[in-house]
């Protein structure tokens, strides 16, 4: 028998244990039809496209806009892995909030291996920090910020909640809710995956960002949410992440979505009754 290499996984199991791309043989088609989906919002939403809040091409970020203005503040983080995906793809559900009140920031950030992951929470954070201070000429209220990510934006989402916000001149507790969707949270497995290539991920780059060791600073109320249908390694992390969070006092609430995979996660929130939509819309506290 082939011999266990990390956790209870052989390394010929590990991509299919924690490589989306892997274990969802319709990613093509899925993340496809997501883009289409994506394109039409963006084409018809009220928005301000490609603002700039750093000075990286890529450290930009679209709004848009709520259908009242005042109302809280979604910041948005795609995923990708570190090393793919972009803000223009990933667009698709901002209707479910912005038609509840809610202003939508889908921010973007470097990619691997351009940069490292310590790079990408580093912007990840500046551009929170630059929402909270803009936000009210784009009609948002930065006092009632809210921050979401999947699968890699999971991980940078969780590393938001572990800064030190009063070092940058700003509330520490300036994120009032997150919820996180089929997050990566084990960076010490990057390594032994293919995407290895590009994430490049190192011993050190692991310990500096990772959110099983850093505990968050912001005390919001935090929901863990992943797929049913995700496999066994991937679900782990997302397990972990929860146990983290509620050992460390936050209120934290664990939503498995039955039946769901990585990828169609994401369209869990084009409908505002899924269980994922009801998290989000009860944390922001805006009309079903």
């Amino acid at each position: 028998m082939a011999e266990i290499v990390y956790k209870t996984f052989r390394q010929d199991e590990l991509e299919y244990q924690y490589n989306p791309r892997e274990s969802v043989a319709e990613y093509p088609q899925l993340s496809k039809r997501k883009a289409e989906q994506a394109r039409k919002v963006r084409q018809t939403a009220k928005s301000w496209l490609n603002v700039a809040y750093g000075s990286s091409p890529r450290e930009t970020m679209d709004i848009y806009a709520a259908d009242k203005a005042g109302g809280p503040v979604l910041v948005y983080i795609h995923g990708g892995y570190w090393r793919g995906g972009a803000k223009e793809d990933n667009c698709n559900f901002v209707p479910t909030f912005t038609e509840r009140g809610a202003t939508v920031v889908v921010m973007e950030y470097d990619l691997c291996p351009k940069v490292t992951v310590t790079d990408i929470v580093r912007q990840t954070r500046a551009a929170i920090g630059w929402v909270c201070k803009n936000i009210t000429r784009y009609g948002g209220n930065p006092s009632n910020l809210y921050v979401s990510g999947h699968s890699a934006g999971g991980h940078l989402t969780a590393m938001a909640l572990a800064h030190d916000w009063e070092k940058e001149g700003l509330p520490w507790d300036l994120i009032k809710g997150a919820v996180v969707t089929s997050g990566v949270y084990d960076l010490h497995v990057v390594p032994y995956l293919s995407v290895q290539k590009e994430i490049q991920m190192t011993p050190e780059i692991a310990r500096a960002n990772d959110p099983l060791t850093h505990p968050p600073l912001v005390r919001c109320p935090v929901v863990v949410a992943v797929g049913g249908a995700e496999p066994k390694g991937w679900q782990q992390m997302s397990q972990d992440y929860f146990n983290y969070c509620k050992q460390q006092g936050l209120k934290a609430d664990y939503l498995v979505i039955p039946g769901t995979n990585h990828y169609t996660m994401a369209e869990n929130m084009l409908d505002p009754n899924s269980s994922l939509s009801q998290a989000m819309i009860g944390q922001m506290k805006l009309p079903t």
